[in-house]
């Protein structure tokens, strides 16, 4: 395990309901694109791995698929139990798995690969568990970001906070790969698999200010994170630049609406 490794399982216990409650519904746009690309349908063996709060799960048991979801956080998992329980969910991270060599017709990954320390690695471990032929789909977010993933980003640079010593900057430079579609690609076919097409998503997400406020500062990801680790006197000064920058984005019942990117990519083992 790398030291991101470890820092994303800091960074994420116990924040299975404050996720649910936050960017959760953002993060569940892509799942009918991905689970068409992964070609997941009645009978399909489909393993989705960092299931969250079961978003994807409980889509692809309401396909008919025969459904397995792993997290390595047990609060998610919990969630995921409630959310798909015709699904088999359990406590496990990559780039290990508890599977069997080619156990699964497809396996789905919507915004994991974002939170491991060795992406290349973690395909590979995908890439194992999935039969011959078998597909694999995946989402992360796009880098450059769009103009709503940086609103948090923005208030807390505004307000001069300064990045604790336990969270890490990044990936270390031998593990990292551009964020884009020629870069996401060209990572599957490192990782062994075939026909690999990546595309761009994107989307408005349609969330009041106090939805989106409450995921940082109930501590979720790395910049709800950076945020509690804040003094109070810093905490203030990002929620004052959040509302700030909140209204560049407000209509006038004051809903905001956050355009987003992500990278939806597919191969074949």
């Amino acid at each position: 395990m790398t030291a991101f490794d470890r820092s994303e399982r800091r960074i994420w216990a116990g924040q299975g309901s404050a996720y649910a409650g936050s960017f959760a519904k953002l993060c569940a746009y892509p799942v009918p694109r991905l689970l068409d690309a992964a070609e997941v349908g009645p009978g399909t063996r489909v393993l989705d791995v960092g299931t969250g709060p079961g978003t994807v799960a409980a889509a692809a048991c309401a396909r008919g698929a025969k459904v397995t979801a792993v997290d390595a956080e047990p609060t998610m998992a919990e969630l995921a139990m409630r959310a798909a329980p015709g699904a088999d969910v359990r406590v496990a991270a990559l780039p290990e798995l508890p599977f069997n060599d080619g156990e699964f017709d497809a396996v789905v990954a919507n915004f994991v690969l974002n939170h491991v320390g060795r992406p290349q690695a973690a395909l590979t471990e995908l890439r194992r568990v999935v039969g011959p032929h078998g597909r694999i789909a995946l989402t992360i977010w796009a880098v450059p970001p769009a103009a709503g993933q940086t609103l948090i980003g923005r208030a807390i640079q505004a307000a001069g906070a300064v990045r604790p010593s336990h969270l890490p900057a990044g990936l270390a430079p031998e593990d990292d790969f551009p964020r884009d579609e020629s870069g996401l690609t060209a990572l599957m076919g490192a990782a062994g698999l075939r026909e690999a097409v990546c595309e761009t998503l994107r989307w408005d997400h349609r969330a009041s200010a106090d939805e989106w406020w409450s995921g940082p500062a109930s501590g979720v990801a790395f910049g709800g994170q950076l945020v509690r680790s804040q003094t109070s006197r810093i905490r203030a000064e990002i929620k004052r630049h959040f509302d700030l920058f909140s209204s560049e984005f407000a209509d006038e019942d004051g809903l905001l609406t956050l355009p987003h990117a992500a990278l939806l990519a597919r191969a074949r083992r």
